[in-house]
Formats: C-alpha cells, structure tokens, sequence
C-alpha cells in the first residue's frame, strides 16, 4: 500500500517544532505521534492504524531531476526498514533529504532511517517480524 502523504503544511511545521528529532548521514527523521490517527483508522479499508509520511528535498540538493531522484531513494529507504522491522503506526513522519543523500543508495539511506527510528523509539521490538 502506497504510504500517507502528509499535505498541510502546518504539519510540517508541528513535525519540526514539536516532534522527536534525528540527524543521521544521509537524512534527518522528525517524528510526532499522529493526532489523527483515529480518524484515520476508522477510514481505512482494513481499520489498521497508518503513518503520514512527509519527504522534504531542498533546492540546495540541486535542480528537479535530482530532487526527484532523491525523494526516490528516500521513499524506497522507508519502504525496506517497513518490510524488515515492525514499525509503529499513528505518527507523523518527515524525512529531510541532506546534501550526502545524492551520493548514498537507498541501502544507506535504509540505515540511516532504521538507526533514526531505533533512537525515536519507532520500532517495535515486543513483536517478532517473521520473514
């Protein structure tokens, strides 16, 4: 399933001020617990509890090609730590792309996401993912 996208801009802005904060290599990993995350339970075809996901890429990584290359990467990072660790659900979740980010793969940027949400306390260690 496609993730949330976060598209207020004053989510951005509570995610950054008030959400827990991680500066890894590759990426920076703000995260703030969902107020509604209910609402948005109750909305879901399947009533599972989902993050919204907010990517930001600065025009001081370059011009539009690379931007887009990079939210690529980003988005691609996630999806591997998703599909290995059991992530919690019911946050908002905003990666900020940094200037190293051109030069990494999403193998790296995976590791950078997986060390940030270990720190933010995201993952869920009490359920074993059975792969």
């Amino acid at each position: 399933m496609k993730h949330i996208a976060i598209g207020e801009n004053h989510l951005y802005s509570k995610a950054y001020q008030k959400g827990a904060k991680f500066v890894g290599r590759g990426v920076i990993v703000y995260a703030l617990k969902d107020l509604k995350a209910k609402l948005l339970k109750k909305a879901h075809p399947n009533k599972e509890a989902v993050n919204r996901i907010g990517l930001t890429v600065s025009k001081k990584i370059g011009h539009a090609v690379v931007r887009s290359r990079v939210k690529r990467i980003l988005r691609e990072g996630l999806r591997q730590t998703e599909k290995t660790h059991n992530v919690k659900k019911g946050y908002l979740i905003v990666l900020v792309a940094r200037q190293c980010a051109i030069d990494l793969k999403s193998t790296d940027i995976a590791r950078d996401i997986e060390k940030a949400f270990y720190k933010l306390n995201l993952i869920d260690d009490s359920i074993s993912n059975q792969n």
